[in-house]
């Protein structure tokens, strides 16, 4: 009992961080400031900055590329709008928890948790129950967005996510030994096997099958 309950407190910590994102829903009357986007709207700046997002009821999942520090990184992504508008929330998906608590290390649960102190910027880590996946997000004001300030906010999660990898891979959370390396091609769901969707070009690290797009493929 006291060891389920080692593993499960900190799980609970990162599910709450969350939570607050539906706390507020919209008002229909309020009028929002100045350069703010719409569901809308929001989905028209991720084409224009050049991906290629699929509409999930309100939120946006892509695929993100960029560079860090050298390496060339793929990360699977999304964005939503908080319940009132006033914020933007974007979300890089990571790995998958693991089926069993004896697989779930306390201490990397503890260190995610330590990181968010950390972190700053709107940036934390956190739990998503319905598909057990951890991620990394930020949270913006909606005001003043332009097609810079997201690629920035992008670009500024994903370097985050690769600075961080040590500490939120799973594969990291059992000796090297016992670690097979994935062979998983690039492009699909799966490419981010042990990350979210930050996959790079010399070491694939991809998640599995199973990744919050289901069965569709990132084109």
């Amino acid at each position: 009992m006291k060891l389920t309950t080692a593993v499960l407190l900190p799980i609970l910590l990162l599910v709450n961080c969350v939570t607050g994102q539906d706390d507020t829903i919209q008002d229909p009357t309020r009028t929002l400031p100045p350069g703010a986007l719409t569901e809308e709207s929001l989905g028209q700046v991720l084409i224009d900055i050049g991906l290629k997002p699929i509409r999930t009821e309100k939120r946006y999942d892509f695929a993100f590329k960029t560079k860090v520090q050298g390496e060339e990184w793929k990360f699977s992504m999304s964005t939503v709008l908080s319940r009132n508008g006033e914020t933007l929330w974007v979300m890089a998906w990571l790995d998958q928890i693991p089926e069993t608590a004896n697989e779930v290390s306390r201490t990397a649960l503890l260190r995610l948790l330590a990181a968010n102190d950390r972190l700053g910027n709107g940036k934390f880590f956190a739990y998503i129950p319905n598909n057990k996946r951890f991620v990394l997000q930020r949270i913006i004001r909606n005001e003043q967005m332009s097609n810079k300030r997201l690629i920035e906010c992008l670009q500024d999660l994903a370097v985050s996510v690769a600075d961080e990898y040590p500490i939120w891979s799973v594969a990291n959370w059992t000796p090297k030994s016992d670690v097979q390396k994935p062979q998983v091609a690039a492009g699909t769901p799966q490419a981010l096997s042990n990350s979210t969707a930050g996959n790079r070009s010399l070491q694939t690290q991809t998640s599995e099958a199973a990744s919050k797009f289901g069965n569709r493929q990132i084109q």
